[in-house]
């Protein structure tokens, strides 16, 4: 999804940022300079990659941390802030290394769903495993396909009206 942003709105190349041991590509946005980042770390370790462009609580909630999600269908988009992690390793990784839980997280839903649309929960360290690392179903990745755009819209309403009005509209869709 971030690749996609960052074709659509034509940003540089990705170049490797070596401190980080993450990918980057800055580009603006109505005005707004900003930087993609996409940690090369074990996703267990994100916050090291994070922690070298977040060093203030100002610079983490004007951060917008998009992951895949558990605990959301596939597909579904959900706007967090200043939350727990909710098991995902990724997010007590970034937590902990830029010492505070106050920054947005565009949660996007991997979950299978029953055919009503039910979340089905997936538990179980192996059965968490064997999900994430599985390639989806044909009919989770068309849900996929649909989220893009609103996917997109959602990184754009972050950009445009910070964190507080994108959880508004976006949770609400």
């Amino acid at each position: 999804f971030v690749e996609a942003f960052r074709k659509k709105n034509k940003f540089e190349d990705w170049t490797t940022h070596k401190k980080s041991n993450s990918l980057i590509s800055k580009g603006e946005l109505n005005g707004e300079n900003i930087t993609l980042v996409l940690p090369e770390t074990f996703m267990n370790n994100s916050g090291k990659a994070v922690v070298e462009f977040v060093k203030t609580k100002k610079q983490a909630i004007e951060t917008l941390v998009i992951y895949d999600d558990l605990d959301l269908g596939v597909g579904k988009l959900k706007i967090s802030f200043n939350r727990g992690s909710g098991g995902h390793k990724g997010v007590e990784s970034i937590s902990k290394l830029i010492k505070t839980k106050e920054f947005p997280r565009l949660r996007i839903g991997i979950a299978p769903v029953t055919p009503s649309g039910k979340v089905k929960k997936v538990s179980g360290e192996d059965a968490v495993v064997k999900h994430v690392l599985s390639k989806f179903k044909p009919s989770e990745l068309e849900s996929l396909k649909k989220v893009e755009k609103n996917v997109q819209k959602g990184i754009e309403l972050f950009i445009e009206k910070g964190h507080v009005l994108a959880t508004n509209e976006i949770n609400s869709w």
